[in-house]
């Protein structure tokens, strides 16, 4: 192929100063922790699929070259075809995600990877319960992008509701999708304690993480004591004053099926008095 037939960009029309060999064994000697947010297989009619999902805060440049590793290793190791989610709740931060990342030459990649990025800019709010329960899928990833601020309560508590209506082996999976992605603190707490009052949160994993979150504070609570714990906590994230009395009446119940309705009151009531309704 002579100078004028090559392509503009193809690597020949680089100039090249010095080639030097390297070391052609690329096994790595020392193990090195790679970890992706959230790994998840998926069966459809055109064949399986590795579904890598990043929850993404903030712009990090290390991961435009772990993200390309992730995809590479996976398939090597699986030869399933593996998809890049990135979530974010950043409107700037999904801008420089959404970049392709070019390995390769300049017009002659040898690597592209493309994430898929969902973002407020495109997943739609869901704050509505009855909406939640016509698309949870949806209704989950709107929970992992607006899932902070003011609306927050509103989108969590949707979801929550919408969990009920779909079976418990689907919802317990989404309970830790949501909560691996939730990038604001308080609204990760919410959540948590949202799934406690529905009892999903009390046969999951992640009820041992926050009792051995508890155990690493010193703090080792009975059962009581932790409902009783989560029925005040859900009650301050509505933003509901609870009286002394009240309080003294919560943490000193020692009955779980009490403790477990008050924690579902909690979630929908306006009042610390709509616990107490019908006398309980």
């Amino acid at each position: 192929m002579t100078a004028a037939a090559m392509p503009p960009h193809s690597p020949h029309s680089e100039p090249t100063h010095e080639f030097a060999g390297m070391n052609v064994d690329l096994t790595e000697i020392e193990p090195i922790e790679r970890r992706v947010d959230t790994l998840m297989r998926a069966d459809t009619d055109e064949g399986t699929y590795l579904i890598v999902v990043e929850s993404q805060g903030k712009k990090d440049e290390d991961k435009r070259g772990s993200w390309p590793y992730y995809l590479s290793y996976l398939y090597a190791k699986y030869r399933w075809e593996p998809v890049l989610i990135v979530i974010t709740q950043s409107v700037a931060t999904a801008r420089w995600a959404a970049e392709p990342i070019h390995l390769g030459v300049r017009g002659f990649a040898s690597l592209t990877v493309r994430p898929l990025v969902l973002s407020p800019d495109n997943v739609p709010l869901i704050a509505d319960a009855r909406e939640a329960e016509r698309d949870v899928p949806l209704a989950v990833l709107s929970a992992m992008t607006h899932g902070r601020g003011p609306h927050a309560g509103a989108i969590l508590e949707s979801l929550a509701a919408a969990l009920r209506t779909i079976d418990a082996d689907s919802a317990a999976a989404f309970v830790q999708f949501v909560d691996s992605c939730l990038a604001d603190t308080q609204a990760q707490q919410m959540w948590r304690d949202l799934m406690t009052a529905m009892q999903y949160f009390w046969r999951h994993p992640l009820a041992e993480q926050v009792r051995q979150e508890g155990r690493e504070e010193g703090i080792e609570l009975g059962v009581e004591q932790e409902r009783a714990a989560m029925v005040l906590r859900i009650l301050q994230w509505r933003g509901i004053d609870v009286p002394e009395s009240a309080r003294a009446r919560v943490t000193s119940c020692t009955d779980l099926d009490r403790l477990e309705v008050w924690a579902q009151r909690a979630v929908h009531a306006s009042a610390v008095a709509d616990l107490f309704v019908d006398g309980s």
